[in-house]
């Protein structure tokens, strides 16, 4: 699992509107490449900001270009108040208030944004599009609060405080420095906007905060599940578990796609153990469930984490303005692209997968520190009594998995109505997604517990080794962290164990890409 903040050294990167993979989201959020657009995108782009202009010569009324929005959508606007009208627009619904969004996470939003658009069914001009990416390339990145978005009608708030520096309003972070808005459009060599009919809803018409949300959450929870992989697979062998279960009839039987995959990890990972040698005749004829079910369970969160890939996968190439011009056609249609129920469930799902892989891991520690389904010394400690060892590093990861449980409740089945009930029902997709992050970070936490405490229970069976990539990851571990021959102080291990995890330290034990967006 990598957590990396983006480099100096910034690879180029050319993009296609709506055919990204997802393996380029990644890309984007974690190493921050300058990005450019494809050839062929400014074309579609000048033909659909030409049909709007075209469209508003006629003094029909479209929504958002020449009314007013969501209740207000009978007012109609003057034609030498369109400008005002966008602007305005912006300035009221720059209404965001939390914690800022990281860098990292606003620099994909505004590539998502900028792709969308260059779709060529926004009419938006290219210069507006380029400034998007000016603005990225530079490493000028918008002060973005993260609360204020319901999921519908698309992400007002965060995507209005984006909007704002465009405009030279507001604040951005460059290098980490907070600077005033007009300061860093000087750094990415452009000047305050003025917004052209249609652009400012354009702008903030859109999924594209819940969608970098969600994909954020599915990447790290992606990782977790590789390095959890590895973390069971020592724990079977701490316990001298039985690998029958792993075994390719079973799960032939059962078709699951991520179950078949994911018992072949295990098989790879356990193959030739001494350790399992040593003890063939005395292995337990079934291990408990959390043990034996690995891949039932562990290959059910990666067919759902594929299915959100998919789902958000699609989000992330979409049109998800309102409304939408189709130039070929001449005409503007409204509808409802911009609700974000698909990312919602894809979020809810996410979290779910996230709350099974931190549980499974958890009663994995259970079994280790009990001596009686163990085998292994009481708490994994050898004079325990006067040394408690492990006891409470398992509460800890019952404290985490038990919290995972509470902010994994479904954020889509609530929907409240806003803009006086015009927009009667919304997704709450944005912190739906938003949550994601932490319950990673509480997850990761439990697989190095796990990593320190599976890690502890194979020294037990030197000189006996475990298989030899788990004899890597013990390995690597063991480099940081010693083996607890009696208490100490325990905190400062868990830390050091869940930066080598946050760092991939697991990463390559795991040969075979589980999920497209780690296929480069």
């Amino acid at each position: 699992m990598r957590n990396q903040q983006a480099t100096s050294a910034r690879p180029d990167i050319v993009v296609e509107p709506g055919n990204v993979p997802l393996s380029t989201w990644r890309q984007i959020l974690r190493e921050g490449p300058k990005v450019t657009l494809a050839e062929g995108a400014r074309a579609k782009v000048g033909a659909c900001h030409r049909a709007i202009l075209d469209l508003i010569s006629t003094g029909r009324p479209i929504y958002a270009v020449n009314t007013g929005f969501g209740k207000l959508a009978s007012v109609r606007i003057d034609d030498d108040k369109l400008t005002e009208l966008q602007r305005n627009l912006i300035l009221s619904h720059s209404a965001g208030t939390g914690e800022l969004l990281s860098d990292d996470l606003v620099r994909l939003i505004m590539v998502m944004k900028a792709t969308a658009l260059a779709q060529g069914h926004s009419g938006v001009r290219w210069e507006l599009i380029q400034a998007l990416l000016a603005l990225v390339n530079a490493g000028v990145y918008p002060c973005t609060p993260a609360k204020g978005s319901v999921g519908a009608s698309g992400d007002l708030a965060p995507l209005s405080h984006i909007s704002a520096a465009l405009l030279g309003l507001g604040e951005i972070r460059h290098e980490g420095r907070m600077l005033p808005a007009t300061e860093g459009l000087a750094l990415a060599g452009l000047e305050p906007m003025s917004l052209g009919p249609k652009e400012g809803v354009a702008l903030i018409n859109g999924t594209q905060v819940s969608t970098a949300l969600a994909l954020h959450g599915l990447f790290l929870t992606e990782d977790l599940l590789r390095a959890t992989l590895v973390t069971g697979a020592i724990s079977v062998e701490a316990c001298k578990g039985n690998d029958t279960p792993f075994d390719a009839r079973i799960q032939a039987l059962r078709r699951h796609r991520g179950q078949k995959d994911v018992a072949a990890v295990y098989r790879a990972l356990l193959a030739d153990s001494p350790i399992r040698k040593a003890h063939r005749a005395t292995l337990k004829v079934q291990d408990p469930y959390c043990m034996r079910c690995q891949p039932q369970v562990m290959g059910a969160c990666l067919d759902n984490l594929r299915h959100c890939a998919g789902i958000l996968g699609d989000e992330a190439n979409g049109v998800s303005d309102n409304p939408l011009v189709f130039p070929e056609d001449g005409e503007v249609l409204s509808g409802g692209n911009f609700h974000a129920e698909p990312i919602a469930f894809a979020a809810d799902i996410i979290a779910l997968v996230i709350c099974e892989i931190g549980s499974m891991s958890e009663r994995r520690q259970a079994l280790l520190v009990d001596a009686t389904l163990s085998g292994l010394p009481p708490f994994l400690i050898e004079n325990s009594g006067l040394h408690s060892g492990f006891m409470i590093a398992q509460v800890t990861a019952a404290a985490l998995t038990s919290e995972n449980k509470m902010l994994a409740h479904p954020a889509s089945v609530d929907s409240i109505p806003t803009s006086a009930n015009q927009e009667d029902h919304v997704s709450m997709a944005c912190h739906g997604a938003y949550r994601l992050a932490q319950m990673a970070e509480n997850a990761a936490t439990i697989t190095a517990l796990e990593w320190l405490s599976a890690a502890q229970g194979v020294d037990f069976h030197q000189p006996l080794q475990p298989a030899a990539p788990l004899a890597e990851a013990v390995r690597r571990l063991r480099a940081e962290v010693a083996h607890y021959a009696h208490d100490r102080f325990f905190a400062p291990d868990i830390a050091a164990a869940k930066r080598l995890l946050l760092e991939g330290g697991l990463d390559d034990l795991v040969k075979e890409p589980l999920v497209e967006s780690m296929a480069h």
